[in-house]
């Protein structure tokens, strides 16, 4: 018997992370025992959170971590790995990858990953292009999410002052116009740090192919920051 990697991907707010949640939810009732991991949470915290609130705390993965040292430290502990739910898993290097695919293969570990298949440029992610080349199972998240102009939305566009735009580091998470509602002004979790200038601006919009491509973001081009990066 083996494990198997399971990668499921969509653009911003499709509900990634919600299903996360709901598969250790639903695996955990089985008497299975996971681990949570994540890299770059919106939250800026060791933890998977979902826009309708869920949160549950997960062990943050950094640029250098082994991820087969992790569940051997579990192990250590005398705490059985059945599976692993990887947040964000965009966000992880290749080596990651391949390291999970070594823990489902040897180690018989079911792996479930989700995260954005692109980045804002509409160019894979090097851990999501890995995982499309290793995963067992591919899903695209089934939750749609629309453009501006209600056709379906696959790019996650980076916009400043109402301009899509096309360069700039590969990571930058953040929703960085203040929500009013929530008394929120927003984060970078990763990345270079920001000007407050610069953190005004800058916001992430879902947009169909079309649109993407013309970088047209919609009529009200200076509204709210739509989504976060997740």
């Amino acid at each position: 018997m083996t494990g198997k990697v399971k990668f499921s991907y969509g653009p911003m707010d499709c509900g990634k992370s919600t299903l996360a949640l709901q598969i250790d939810h639903n695996l955990a009732r089985q008497g299975r025992q996971g681990l949570l991991l994540v890299r770059h949470d919106r939250s800026g915290n060791a933890q998977i959170t979902s826009r309708i609130g869920i949160t549950r705390q997960a062990l943050e993965v950094e640029a250098d971590t082994d991820v087969r040292a992790v569940v051997r430290q579990a192990w250590e502990r005398g705490k059985h790995v059945d599976y692993l739910i990887v947040d964000e898993a965009q966000f992880l290097s290749p080596e990651q990858v391949e390291q999970l695919a070594e823990l489902a293969d040897e180690s018989c570990i079911d792996v479930y990953c989700f995260g954005i298949a692109t980045d804002f440029r509409s160019v894979l992610f090097p851990g999501a292009q890995r995982l499309f080349e290793l995963a067992d199972e591919l899903q695209p998240v089934q939750v749609e999410v629309l453009c501006w102009c209600g056709r379906p939305g696959r790019f996650n566009a980076r916009v400043a002052d109402g301009v899509v735009l096309r360069t700039g580091d590969t990571v930058f998470v953040a929703d960085t116009v203040p929500n009013p509602d929530s008394g929120s002004t927003g984060e970078v979790n990763s990345g270079p740090t920001r000007s407050s200038t610069e953190l005004a601006t800058v916001r992430y919009q879902v947009l169909c192919r079309r649109h993407f491509r013309l970088g047209e973001v919609g009529p009200d081009a200076s509204g709210q920051g739509q989504l976060q990066l997740a």
